[in-house]
């Protein structure tokens, strides 16, 4: 299983290998994103707002682009096609933390029953690196948004990466049984309804979607302001440590990111 030490390495050596072949026709941006994260997990009740505000977190990352459209010096052989005008490759590294708990109408106060109990006493955190690598497309020319006319750069992209994940879990569960109280080898501890083994801290790797629509506003002739809004979509349903195995529990562990950035063009 890769590490953090390995994905560092491997990133920070194919963006060298790429620089050192710049010249067969592109031009390199890099720059740094951050902005609040929402998991959307098996903690809380699906698809309400408490849930999804409630177990929100922070993503940074740094981000690298092939830019097939920028040449500081231009070259007859260079040709202007649609590729070249209209789209980037991408490539990432990020991090991101969400504290989550349960929420909605199954920990309301006024549900006093042992399995809300064991509910309101569950919270976790989700701690996930990510490495790889979107397509990005430029509705308008990207040679012309270089030029400031326009200002602005709307986007989208489609990509794969890979997800280091390390959640953790916690219950204060006061289990009346005194040996196995915040034991979370216990099911007991857990909602009596969940599967054994529907709990597991345990980290691990997974591949995921990742899809975004986002605008670039030209701040000077070698820098941008980014704003992007991602969704991504894990192909693992224990990215936050709970896997309940419930009959509703129909989707993976997915999360949506806002994050702004700061792109600087290597000239």
């Amino acid at each position: 299983m890769l590490n953090l030490k390995q994905l560092v390495s491997y990133f920070c050596l194919f963006v060298i290998f790429q620089t050192a072949n710049a010249q067969l026709g592109f031009s390199h941006e890099i720059g740094v994103i951050a902005g609040p994260v929402q998991f959307r997990s098996d903690y809380g009740s699906r698809n309400e707002g408490e849930t999804n505000f409630g177990n929100s977190g922070i993503g940074i990352g740094i981000v690298h682009f092939f830019n097939f459209s920028y040449r500081k010096n231009y070259h007859y052989s260079f040709r202007e096609t649609y590729f070249i005008e209209h789209f980037k490759i991408r490539n990432e590294i990020s991090w991101n933390r969400t504290k989550l708990e349960h929420f909605g109408k199954w920990v309301d106060p006024s549900k006093t029953s042992e399995d809300a109990k064991r509910l309101r006493g569950h919270t976790g955190v989700s701690k996930n690196i990510d490495l790889g690598t979107q397509l990005e497309f430029f509705p308008l020319n990207i040679h012309a948004f270089e030029s400031f006319t326009p200002k602005v750069a709307p986007f989208i992209s489609l990509g794969i990466h890979y997800t280091l994940f390390n959640a953790e879990v916690n219950t204060t569960y006061a289990n009346p049984n005194p040996l196995a109280i915040g034991d979370l080898t216990d099911p007991s501890n857990f909602y009596s309804l969940w599967n054994p083994g529907s709990v597991d801290a345990s980290s691990g790797s997974t591949w995921s979607v990742v899809s975004s629509v986002g605008v670039r506003y030209k701040l000077s002739k070698l820098a941008d302001l980014m704003l992007d809004v991602r969704g991504q979509y894990y192909f693992s349903d224990w990215v936050d440590g709970l896997n309940h195995q419930l009959e509703y529990n129909k989707n993976n562990d997915w999360l949506v990111w806002v994050n702004i950035g700061y792109i600087y063009y290597l000239d």
